[in-house]
């Protein structure tokens, strides 16, 4: 197995947070992986324009096998699309470490950490059906200045690229900021480290990146900044970076230190995130950044006894469709094996679930990537260790929190086409952009097509069926 450790912090193999399941949650483990269908599965899931979720394994996938794409329905039924470094001599890359993105092409996007044509990772493309593709292999430049060692997945902005970041290499050795496009022309944005003592930050470790409402990208680095340990940065499509803080700038952290996983924009404009230690007790925060960098610490992790609230944050967090936050834990909780947390926006904070609550940890441990919440209101996640044969495992829990529709892509200008997402919708009867009806196509039970209608203004969209109105989680933002 593949140890998940870099510059000294602390991974999945950490002990562990959580705390005892409250009444109104169901959880259930959908698949435990044996090894030779993956082992530690450690990134966040996806969703889907078939209803199926997808996801990787940076271990396992049968004899010299170091890695492999899953798909996996609702139901728990597994299907390993890839294996990696089982008959390619570990061209096509191997150790995917994070998650995928499905463009809008339907193919799927990511990365692995090594291997490829030069041993230092690789983008590939995938189709639902298991055809992958490397589309880049990294370090072929001199002195790797395009990058190497990608981690972090990949998003598709607006413009139809696609963007990540590399934790290493770059024109000073830090870490890389890349555009590349859906053919595989890869562009280096920003080489970290480009200003003496890295206050530009450096080692952009595993958050990857967003594109926020204005356009621009935002995201982490692990290290470097003002202080040395980390940053939050923004960064144009075209490569021009800001960084907005640099952690640690009180005396002991109490804002947090070495964020190791990305940020979300909530429906507010603010963006939120987590940091891996740091806080009043150095285990870890939650916290809160405007768009013009003023950081607000909402959480401190280990606050309770024997941090049953959990510690140890190397995920991200996602804003469910009640508008609070959810996210993992990797340490402390009732068991001392992961947490499932739920937060307020203003900071009020409810352990979810407590892993290795069942015997011999069937329900998995140690939960190192970030939820989803499925289109049937329900969250999915992995955990990097425990279930039935101790490889880790797929699970679902039922907060009580109804369906919605989401867009894929989430904004477009009037007349592009998209797609919409959900459950149950053939027998949908309208579809509207902030209240203006759109014509639309039912493809199948999850998946509608549709364009933006003349008129359309950046708001909520809505799916009529005869027996409810889904409502998209997130705003349609229709682009001048």
């Amino acid at each position: 197995m593949i140890p998940l450790v870099k510059h000294g912090l602390r991974f999945f193999l950490l002990c562990a947070a959580a705390a005892i399941s409250v009444p109104a949650q169901t959880f259930t483990t959908l698949f435990s992986f044996d090894g030779a269908d993956g082992y530690g599965p450690s990134s966040r899931l996806i969703q889907a324009t078939n209803g199926d979720f997808y996801g990787t394994t940076p271990d396992g996938g049968g004899a010299g096998s170091r890695g492999t794409v899953f798909k996996i329905t609702a139901s728990g039924r597994l299907t390993t699309l890839y294996s990696f470094c089982a008959q390619d001599g570990c061209t096509n890359g191997y150790v995917p470490m994070a998650g995928l993105v499905q463009a809008t092409n339907g193919d799927f996007y990511g990365t692995t950490a090594y291997g490829g044509a030069y041993g230092y990772g690789t983008v590939f493309k995938i189709t639902l059906s298991g055809t992958l593709t490397t589309l880049y292999s990294f370090c072929t430049q001199s002195v790797c200045t395009d990058g190497r060692y990608p981690y972090a997945g990949l998003i598709q902005a607006t413009n139809g690229n696609l963007y990540g970041t590399t934790d290493d290499g770059g024109a000073y050795g830090y870490g890389t900021v890349f555009k590349i496009t859906p053919s595989g022309t890869l562009t280096t944005l920003y080489s970290f480290c480009a200003q003496s003592g890295c206050p530009d930050g450096a080692y952009p470790y595993g958050g990857g990146l967003i594109q926020a409402a204005n356009g621009d990208l935002y995201g982490t680095t692990s290290f470097g900044g003002a202080y040395g340990r980390g940053t939050v940065f923004e960064i144009t499509p075209s490569g021009a970076l800001t960084t907005l803080y640099s952690f640690c700038a009180q005396t002991g952290c109490p804002d947090g230190a070495y964020p190791e996983a990305g940020l979300i924009q909530a429906a507010n404009g603010n963006f939120y995130g987590t940091t891996n230690v740091g806080g009043a007790y150095d285990l870890g925060t939650v916290f809160n950044i405007t768009p013009s960098g003023m950081m607000t610490t909402l959480y401190s992790f280990c606050a309770q006894s024997r941090c049953t609230d959990g510690s140890d944050l190397v995920a991200g967090l996602i804003q469910a469709t009640n508008g609070d936050f959810y996210g993992t834990t990797a340490g402390g909780g009732a068991y001392k094996s992961g947490t499932v947390f739920e937060i307020t926006p203003s900071g009020t904070l409810t352990t979810v679930y407590s892993f290795c609550a069942q015997s011999g940890c069937a329900d998995g441990e140690y939960p190192s990537a970030g939820l989803i919440q499925a289109t049937n209101g329900e969250f999915y996640g992995t955990t990097a260790v425990g279930g039935a044969y101790g490889r880790g495992t797929v699970f679902s829990l039922s907060a009580g929190l109804g369906p919605f529709v989401t867009t894929l892509p989430t904004s477009g200008k009037v007349g592009s086409a998209l797609k919409i997402l959900g459950t149950d919708l053939k027998g949908a009867t309208g579809v509207t952009f902030n209240g203006v009806a759109a014509t639309f196509k039912v493809v199948s039970a999850t998946e509608i097509t549709t364009t933006v209608p003349t008129g359309a203004t950046t708001g909520t969209v809505q799916v009529l069926t005869p027996t409810v109105t889904l409502s998209s989680n997130v705003p349609f933002r229709v682009l001048p």
